[in-house]
């Protein structure tokens, strides 16, 4: 991550407070989920205050999207097929992540977050699968210029996941 955002220099536009890509649910992974959970463990011994303000807005999240999520709320496991992924994809559109501090618009758990918010941004690449681009980051810049910042990446090299 660290040499895509060298090559991308100030066409990577993300700083605190840019938070155009926590609004809205995503789909996480169980190891997402069990760093998640250890993250706010580590937060709850730190600061139990903001641990439990934001465990209340993950409640308050889960209470407004939950008589509209496409599969078990309660594990928050999808049912299968197409048309519950397409309603996946519109819920809560507007809903802002819980994680995500109103006030300062910082990620709470930052050192946990999901491998979705880890690589969202700069150009990547797994495989031949390539990683979203923050629609926010390379404007004006041209398909050939986004393509020389994109980096080739290997979870399994990644530590602490």
């Amino acid at each position: 991550m660290a040499e895509a955002a060298r090559r991308s220099g100030e066409w990577l536009v993300c700083r605190l407070g840019c938070t155009e890509c926590c609004i809205g649910p995503f789909p996480i992974s169980q190891l997402d989920a069990a760093r998640l959970r250890q993250g706010l463990a580590e937060l709850e011994a730190r600061d139990p205050a903001r641990a439990a303000r934001l465990r209340l807005r993950a409640r308050e999240s889960v209470a407004r999207l939950s008589p509209d999520f496409p599969g078990d709320p309660a594990s928050g496991v999808l049912d299968e097929g197409e048309a519950a992924e397409e309603r996946f994809d519109t819920l809560g559109d507007d809903e802002p992540c819980p994680v995500l501090d109103p006030e300062t618009g910082a990620c709470e758990l930052y050192g946990a977050r999901p491998i979705t918010c880890r690589t969202f941004g700069p150009p990547l690449s797994c495989g031949s699968e390539a990683v979203g681009v923050c629609e926010l980051c390379y404007k004006g810049a041209t398909d050939e210029q986004i393509a020389a910042c994109q980096v080739e990446i290997d979870p399994k090299a990644w530590k602490g996941l």
